[in-house]
């Protein structure tokens, strides 16, 4: 009885809002890093993130970071963690143990008074959930929301992000937290802050793998004094290397999601290539070329022709690589005057053909 209370207080909690942690200036700390922006994301759209494990992870810009820490609160390591938080101004994402916020809840609310995410990391941290029954794995992530919220005092308090202990996934689990809304948090590099290294190899090893991938979700635990030791070298050299803090919260009834492209959830995108209008000239033809065999190369061209074209169809637009100035410049049929370039995803055929898959009109610069 009491795991069915406690599943159904969870499951309610999830539907609630988010407080929006608001990046602010650094009273008192003009050199601060501060937090660049606020990121609100849409835990339906997209599940899983964190290239550790999925392909998909959070849509940062270049230099841009998300700090993240799992494992507490523990009140010896955590309130250093915070102190050192805010003043720098900087804003991150606690992953939560439930029998630790039961233990400290003061700790908690402390994190949450100072205007961090609280995501979720099970009840009891069991580094076994790939091989524990879906039931067991029920229990653990709904009883550590419902402990969490409970020491909070507030369910709206908690966001629908999980990290699975260990990062020990299964497909049970995953899809388990799609079907209650809950987003997965793995990461994009750690810091190994829980192996018995120095904390200027916890700062070295952050940093680096950070500047091996230009962005990303960092892996960092406030239960670990080497953290806490590592922490203040780790916002300096994110300061000096330009780096900025993004500070994640989900998206609500209230607070709508941050307009992003499928592409700007890869940690390296290709992002749409972006051609002018004057120097990419097209053919329009009624039907696919075919496909040249392995020993042919395709070098004649399709009929042009005068088929009607609407402003944004492309069903039949393709172009030459190789066209010159006196193809006929089929792209202007796609833009309105007052648009001088467009974007497109391309899909190279044999020889010099291409096909435009899509396009969509650019504001003129």
């Amino acid at each position: 009885m009491r795991s069915l209370v406690l599943r159904s207080a969870a499951a309610v909690l999830l539907t609630m809002p988010v407080a929006l942690a608001q990046a602010a200036e650094c009273p008192g700390y003009p050199d601060a890093l501060g937090t660049s922006r606020t990121l609100v994301v849409d835990p339906a759209e997209h599940p899983r993130i964190g290239t550790m494990q999925y392909p998909e992870t959070l849509p940062l810009n270049d230099h841009e970071v998300v700090l993240t820490f799992d494992d507490g609160p523990l009140p010896k390591h955590t309130k250093p963690v915070l102190d050192i938080l805010s003043a720098q101004c900087v804003k991150a994402t606690f992953f939560i143990v439930g029998r630790m916020a039961t233990a400290y809840p003061q700790a908690l609310r402390e994190i949450r008074d100072a205007g961090h995410t609280i995501g979720t990391h099970t009840q009891n941290h069991p580094l076994r959930m790939n091989r524990m029954t879906i039931e067991e794995n029920e229990a653990e992530i709904n009883d550590g929301i419902a402990s969490t919220a409970a020491a909070l005092g507030d369910p709206a308090q908690v966001a629908p992000f999980l990290r699975i202990p260990g990062l020990l996934r299964s497909r049970d689990v995953e899809d388990y937290l799609v079907s209650k809304g809950i987003q997965t948090w793995s990461a994009d590099f750690p810091a190994d802050d829980w192996h018995r290294i120095s904390p200027a190899r916890v700062a070295q090893l952050a940093i680096s793998r950070l500047e091996a991938k230009g962005r990303g979700i960092l892996l960092l635990h406030d239960i670990q004094g080497r953290t806490e030791k590592a922490l203040p070298i780790i916002l300096h050299e994110l300061k000096t290397r330009g780096y900025r803090v993004v500070h994640v919260v989900p998206a609500t009834k209230d607070l709508p999601k941050t307009p992003s492209e499928p592409w700007q959830w890869r940690l390296h995108p290709a992002a749409p290539a972006t051609a002018d209008a004057n120097t990419m000239r097209f053919h329009f033809a009624p039907k696919a070329p075919q496909r040249a065999a392995k020993s042919t190369t395709m070098t004649t061209a399709p009929a042009a022709t005068s088929v009607p074209v609407h402003h944004g169809s492309t069903g039949a637009l393709w172009w030459r690589n190789d066209a010159n100035a006196s193809a006929q410049d089929a792209a202007m049929a796609l833009l309105s005057p007052a648009v001088r370039t467009f974007r497109f995803d391309e899909t190279l055929l044999a020889g010099p053909w291409s096909r435009l898959k899509s396009a969509s009109a650019l504001p003129q610069e």
